[in-house]
């Protein structure tokens, strides 16, 4: 069955699978400061001062790591066939960039190897799309970005 794409938008989004909320992560963050904090106060009233110095450093650490899953926890592409142009919207840590490519000029690469991104290659702009999506998923994308841009 053929459609006619003309005027009809197709899109897909692509989010990172988080296994924590907001709410969670601050719990989670607040939780495990909390807890070292206390071991380390715990040892420095015991005399053996020297562990709130890595619990303090351990806290930094934690922090780091939990900044940059936040920082990251919202990223997406977003893949939008509308009128004869093919839109894809990368958001990286609150940074949006946004790339517009001629759909009558598109090569798509599917992955080659495990882990591998779809790359979308128009007159000499690529772009990487995909790269959270499970291996079958993304070839699945791939493919239905193919059938699409067919049409």
């Amino acid at each position: 069955m053929k459609r006619d794409w003309h005027g009809e938008r197709r899109e897909w989004l692509l989010r990172r699978n988080c296994s924590l909320t907001p709410r969670q992560t601050m719990f989670t963050w607040t939780a495990l400061l909390a807890i070292s904090l206390a071991v380390g106060m715990f040892f420095t009233l015991q005399g053996a001062w020297y562990v709130l110095v890595f619990s303090v450093l351990e806290m930094a650490a934690v922090t780091a790591a939990f900044i940059a899953y936040s920082r990251h926890a919202t990223d997406f592409d977003r893949i939008v066939y509308e009128q004869g142009v093919l839109s894809v919207e990368k958001v990286r840590a609150g940074q949006a960039q946004l790339t517009q490519l001629d759909p009558y000029w598109l090569r798509i690469v599917p992955p080659e190897r495990r882990r591998d991104p779809i790359r979308l290659v128009a007159r000499g702009v690529t772009v990487d799309i995909g790269t959270w999506l499970p291996d079958d998923e993304r070839r699945a994308l791939a493919r239905q970005l193919r059938e699409a841009l067919a049409q």
